[in-house]
């Protein structure tokens, strides 16, 4: 095989790594190009092993792009949430890779350290052995396991063990969705948990709350306020636009689980994503930076 060939056989594991890492698509394919540069420089006849010479290269590509992230994240206006995704980066159809890349669970890994987030990557979603991790992240073995329980601990904490399956989470999202349309308060309300939060990601360049709000009624009390024709007015025209009619509403899959998707024509405006446990929505994640949607397939308007 050329060396091109090699590459293209591992590209979509090298996307998998990088974007479960990273967060963001943009900054994948940026660390597996620059994987490639080193790459095809690279004598073939030093590497023994591509598949774990590549991932190895980008996972320290990633990690250090990762922690120089973190101050540029500080200075975010708002909240930062992961850049999703319709098309999962790796191509996988496996059901297990499909839940690791799943967007309340990439919001959770975004806690974790730039360490931690890869060993748990690495060992959780691809399975690869603490011993090649451990060579991954210059760590010993005995301390990548230390990571990789710490990161475990960390991600049960905050992510049910027991989660709702796709097809309860589809009824809960198209059900929300239309209780949102409607300005039905009570329709949410009975939906949310009574501890629900909602975190939205504007970037400052739409109209949403900049911090988390919490409670059911704080929740269901701004999403029916945005069905309003006034308020409804003011969050089009953060967006850029003019009437409601140009809006197509839809529930597609998003990161692998069904979300909500508001688009004009092909052009994804609003992303809403729901945490499902025990048939009620623990968390609320709203996206409408427009920076963030061009990895989104509009609903289909059928």
């Amino acid at each position: 095989m050329t060396t091109t060939e090699v590459f293209e056989e591992h590209r979509s594991l090298l996307n998998g790594v990088a974007y479960r890492v990273l967060g963001s698509a943009d900054d994948a394919e940026d660390v597996v190009q620059e994987a490639w540069m080193r790459w095809s420089g690279e004598p073939r006849d030093e590497v023994d092993d591509p598949r774990a010479y590549l991932v190895t290269v980008v996972s320290r590509l990633a990690i250090d792009r990762l922690r120089r992230a973190g101050s540029r994240r500080e200075s975010y206006v708002g909240e930062w949430l992961p850049e999703p995704v319709s098309d999962l980066p790796d191509g996988a159809e496996r059901a297990e890779l499909a839940d690791s890349v799943e967007f309340a669970l990439m919001v959770v890994l975004e806690t974790l350290s730039p360490l931690e987030r890869a060993v748990f990557v690495l060992h959780e979603a691809f399975q690869l052995p603490y011993a090649q991790i451990a060579r991954v992240i210059d760590r010993s073995e005995s301390a990548t396991r230390q990571l990789a329980k710490r990161a475990r601990d960390h991600v049960r904490e905050r992510r049910p063990r027991f989660e709702a399956d796709r097809a309860e989470r589809r009824r809960i999202t198209e059900r929300f969705l239309r209780a949102c349309l409607e300005g039905d308060l009570d329709g949410l309300k009975e939906l949310l948990a009574d501890d629900a939060t909602l975190v939205s990601d504007s970037g400052g360049k739409a109209r949403a709350p900049l911090r988390v709000l919490h409670s059911a009624h704080k929740v269901g009390r701004f999403l029916a306020a945005v069905s309003e024709e006034r308020n409804a007015s003011r969050f089009l025209r953060s967006l850029g636009l003019s009437s409601i009619d140009d809006l197509v509403f839809g529930v597609t899959e998003v990161n692998g689980g069904p979300a909500a998707v508001v688009s004009v024509g092909d052009a994804p405006v609003l992303l809403l994503v729901l945490d499902v446990f025990e048939g009620r929505v623990r968390h609320v994640y709203l996206l409408v930076n427009p920076e963030k949607m061009s990895r989104l397939r509009a609903p289909d308007p059928s």
